[in-house]
């Protein structure tokens, strides 16, 4: 199971739930007909819509606020191998070594997601902030190899 975000609350009273979601593929995840988990309970998505920040859902067989209830503060899965992503999913980067051309740098802790850019947190000699983008990211594989710009990160 992979985590996707958390059910938040409730809206409405027809069972519609809200969800934060800072996935990267969540375009492919939110969709009628497709399944999330929540408390190891398997929900197919029977109406989605994005109100705000938020992922707003409701679940088939479930239409009264007071079904969805016990779902409040619940964190959200999917099964990850009913997708097929375009991309590395970021939870599959954490732990990985970080280089400047040759030079190691770090190892990635974290990636944020700032309002829609996401920055890369790599924690070696200091803590670095790298923003996540084709310009400096240049391939990831065993490790991730980076092509910064001089001066970007202190060269001690």
């Amino acid at each position: 199971m992979l985590y996707i975000g958390d059910l938040v609350n409730t809206h409405g009273i027809k069972g519609e739930v809200r969800i934060i979601s800072f996935f990267k593929y969540k375009d492919q995840i939110f969709k009628p007909n497709n399944f999330l988990y929540i408390d190891e309970e398997k929900l197919k998505i029977n109406t989605y819509r994005k109100h705000k920040n938020y992922d707003m859902v409701t679940f088939e067989n479930y239409n009264n606020i007071n079904n969805v209830l016990k779902f409040k503060g619940q964190k959200v899965f999917i099964d990850k191998n009913d997708y097929i992503f375009k991309g590395p999913l970021n939870e599959e980067l954490y732990g990985k070594k970080v280089y400047d051309k040759e030079k190691y740098i770090g190892t990635l802790t974290n990636i944020i997601n700032n309002k829609g850019r996401e920055i890369l947190v790599v924690k070696g000699k200091k803590e670095y902030l790298i923003p996540y983008v084709d310009e400096f990211v240049k391939n990831i594989g065993q490790d991730i190899q980076l092509d910064l710009i001089k001066g970007f990160i202190d060269e001690d």
